[in-house]
């Protein structure tokens, strides 16, 4: 195996850090934020989430193809941590304002800055998980870094999770809106200061050479890229699970528990997933890659079966809290094999079609279903709430309370079961990575400049 450097390694972690710094401040409470602090209806809320993710059907192919043409003397990914890390932070910061306007003007507003760092989300984090392929060629060192990625994804969330509603109320003395806009900043310069390191640190190893093509090439490694499909339809109920379970928490834990302060230390509970990242290279050379993945998903299920189980016996705070931690634990696997796998779709795309389009396949592969995802695991429970009567900062009703149940336990179990479906059939590709491996690197030796052929 090729090892890479630990510096390579804690940069490409940073990255990752990086990213969540804003975007779980923003996935995790936005949909709270919205109807409770901005004023703004579930309904309203809910619909506000979906349009953007229309927008995602939009601007992930399109960010694809810019990447797949993007040539500079960092490489074709590196570059994007440098030109977008200050627009992505500015934004979202703006998404946190709340300017005093009538209703319309305040859906529009929040609609605007929301899509906006959504956007810019998808540019952003399309290179982290691309870069990955031209970081090193060894599919099991792949997987290394993607654990240490994913160390740096919890330590994000974990930093936000434990201090951002405590900011809040810290800095607001009170006043919700000002303390979540006098807290997101501290996280946006964050994420720009290690957006930085990795750019400074990260470097784009792998050759290369091909030259560039046409704009709409690139889809052509889509073309009966099957693992790739796989990858992208688990990936997609994956995070309409995982939102859907961490966006409901404040709902659950104050109206149906009545226990506010939980809130902190259940979505904290997401740092203890570092221990199946921490398995995961041994789970998938003991096992496979396929089974580490299903695992990490049927865990998860068995997590909300768990939660439920409190909830039906005298809303048992423990056994709630049990399979709260439990669903996060097993969520480690489940997150982590999709960005890793991701690149040897690349390859495969490569070995089948003689094009490599690791931006294009990353973006709409893994970016585009985060990111559809979030805003669908943050609109479909606002929808449930509103149809179920649930008014903000009051005594809900027996109906609301269903509502929040379901939300915060059968949507993302449901979500959570089709994920698994596809991934059961992703182990006869899985077993094709050693041929594949050595066909491209015979070809990468005897026929560089003919890359990005057919």
């Amino acid at each position: 195996m090729n090892r890479t450097s630990l510096t390579t390694r804690f940069s490409y972690a940073a990255s990752d850090v990086a990213g969540q710094l804003v975007f779980c401040f923003v996935s995790f409470y936005i949909l709270y934020f919205y109807t409770d602090v901005y004023g703004l209806s579930a309904a309203a809320a809910g619909t506000v989430l979906l349009v953007a993710r229309l927008f995602d059907a939009i601007d992930a192919p399109l960010w694809g193809v810019v990447f797949e043409r993007t040539r500079s003397r960092w490489g074709r990914s590196r570059p994007w941590f440098l030109w977008l890390c200050a627009p992505y932070a500015g934004f979202g910061v703006l998404t946190f304002l709340t300017p005093h306007v009538g209703e319309t003007a305040k859906i529009a507003y929040a609609l605007i800055t929301y899509v906006a760092v959504s956007v810019l989300y998808t540019g952003i984090n399309t290179p982290t998980t691309s870069i990955l392929s031209s970081l090193t060629s060894d599919p099991r060192e792949r997987v290394t870094l993607t654990c240490w990625r994913m160390y740096g994804s919890k330590l994000g969330v974990l930093l936000v999770n434990l201090s951002a509603l405590k900011m809040v109320a810290w800095l607001g003395h009170g006043d919700d809106r000002r303390g979540f806009l006098f807290t997101i900043p501290f996280y946006a310069v964050g994420s720009m200061a290690l957006y930085l390191l990795a750019f400074r640190n990260l470097k784009e190893v792998v050759p290369d050479d091909s030259p560039r093509s046409p704009a709409l090439a690139g889809f052509r490694a889509i073309r009966g890229n099957k693992p790739w499909f796989i990858i992208v339809a688990s990936s997609l109920f994956f995070w309409i699970a995982f939102i859907a379970r961490v966006s409901t928490a404040p709902y659950l834990f104050e109206y149906t528990l009545g226990r506010k302060d939980l809130i902190p230390l259940a979505n904290g509970f997401d740092v203890i997933s570092l221990g199946t990242v921490l398995l995961l290279p041994w789970l998938c050379h003991r096992t496979s890659k396929r089974n580490a993945w299903l695992l990490g998903l049927a865990g998860m299920v068995a997590g909300q079966l768990v939660v439920y189980a409190g909830l039906a016996h005298g809303h048992s705070v423990s056994l709630v809290m049990t399979g709260w931690a439990l669903g996060f634990f097993a969520s480690g696997a489940a997150m982590a094999m999709p960005f890793s796998v991701i690149s040897d779709s690349v390859d495969f795309g490569e070995w089948k079609t003689g094009i490599r389009a690791p931006g294009l396949l990353t973006a709409i592969g893994a970016a585009f279903c985060l990111k559809a995802g979030a805003g669908l695991g943050g609109a479909i429970p606002g929808w449930l709430l509103a149809a179920t009567g649930y008014h903000a900062n009051t005594t809900q009703s027996a109906s609301a309370l269903m509502g929040i149940q379901l939300g915060a336990v059968w949507l993302p179990a449901l979500f959570l079961v089709l994920a698994m479906i596809p991934v059961a059939f992703y182990g006869r590709y899985e077993r094709l990575e050693p041929e594949i491996q050595a066909q491209l690197a015979s070809r990468r030796t005897s026929t560089p400049v003919a890359r990005g052929s057919t």
